[in-house]
């Protein structure tokens, strides 16, 4: 079976988040015939493959899942595409993680690989399912490197933002629309706070000479209990993406300064970035191994997960950043081999010293 195959036979097992079961009993059945079944262990509906003999050890990490369908159909190729639902995010990245998993190059080679399929990603932080995989299977905490295989457009894409969200919400008094000098428009109060963080451009911060940038985002609003009634409050939701240099206390700091015109401010989570893991000699390694430019991760991945529990982690998939989430996402086929063969051999090459 081609990594295009198993891509397709990915797409057609249909997956959105909580709804991961079907694929990762699939997945189990499939690794089953290559690995001992001590070695593939389930949890919940996330799914670890591979073991401990000593060697050195080197994580593969995927999200399993994707977001809700919107009206894809089954996996298509077109004019060098292939088309269907978690193509570029990340089905791309999964596929190439089965069958680095199948090489026996991978198995017999200088290092202890283990495979992590999880679910929930797509979903909010506190159900993600790489998680528990980290909390029941303390042991992966021991691994010198990890290669997360987001979307990266065959970029190696170092740390990664870090997140937060909030309400912000303006407060007014409610009134008939026919008499509006009776009470106050949340609404409308909140207009020049929105033209200004309209106009507010993306601040940059160089991070061991990468430039994330940090922004601000209105993403959902809600206001107003009738047609013919003033609204009297107005709540938006704020997403805050942050530099990974940018601490937790840090991000809270500076949504209290954004959120300053506001009547309140309710912080809901912040999730802090990854940092780049300068001078680790397994990053030097896939450097060499995929000639792949460095740029850093504008969005927040598991990278971040993983950094907390002291492995170091990058970002390197075959699936293209601006395919993610949409209703017509594809990857361009001729970005699976070289993924594979840029992994295979990072994967297959004895280090050095």
């Amino acid at each position: 079976m081609t990594v295009l195959d198993t891509l397709c036979w990915l797409v057609d097992t249909p997956s959105p988040t909580g709804q991961e079961g079907q694929l990762c009993e699939a997945l189990s059945r499939r690794l089953g015939s290559t690995y001992a079944s001590e070695h593939i262990r389930r949890i919940g509906n996330s799914l670890a493959v591979g073991g401990r003999t000593g060697r050195p050890l080197l994580l593969l990490v995927g999200h399993i899942d994707t977001v809700p369908p919107q009206g894809q159909g089954p996996a298509q190729v077109e004019g060098g595409r292939l088309l269907g639902l978690g193509t570029s995010d990340m089905k791309s990245g999964v596929a190439v993680m089965v069958h680095l998993l199948e090489e026996e190059a991978v198995r017999e080679g200088p290092f202890d690989v283990v495979g992590v399929f999880y679910d929930a990603e797509e979903g909010p932080d506190a159900g993600n399912g790489l998680e528990p995989v980290l909390q029941e299977m303390s042991w992966l905490t021991g691994a010198e490197f990890a290669v997360v295989l987001e979307p990266t457009d065959l970029e190696l894409q170092l740390g990664c933002q870090g997140t937060a969200n909030a309400t912000v919400r303006f407060e007014g008094k409610s009134a008939h629309s026919a008499r509006p000098w009776l009470g106050e428009n949340a609404v409308t109060k909140a207009g020049a706070w929105l033209a200004d963080l309209h106009e507010r451009q993306p601040e940059e911060h160089v991070v061991s000479g990468l430039s994330f940038y940090e922004v601000f985002s209105v993403t959902q609003a809600s206001a107003g209990v009738a047609r013919n009634v003033i609204p009297g409050r107005f709540d938006l939701h704020l997403n805050y993406r942050f530099p990974p240099d940018v601490s937790p206390e840090a991000a809270r700091r500076r949504m209290s300064e954004i959120a300053a015109p506001a009547d309140a401010l309710e912080v809901h989570e912040i999730v802090p970035g990854a940092p780049v893991p300068e001078g680790n000699p397994h990053l030097d390694r896939l450097i060499r191994a995929t000639g792949a430019p460095l740029t850093p991760k504008q969005a927040w991945t598991d990278v971040a997960r993983l950094a907390r529990y002291g492995i170091p982690a990058v970002n390197y998939g075959p699936g293209e950043v601006a395919q993610a989430h949409q209703a017509t996402e594809s990857v361009p086929i001729a970005n699976l081999g070289p993924a594979l063969e840029a992994l295979l051999g990072f994967l297959a090459e004895a280090p050095s010293g």
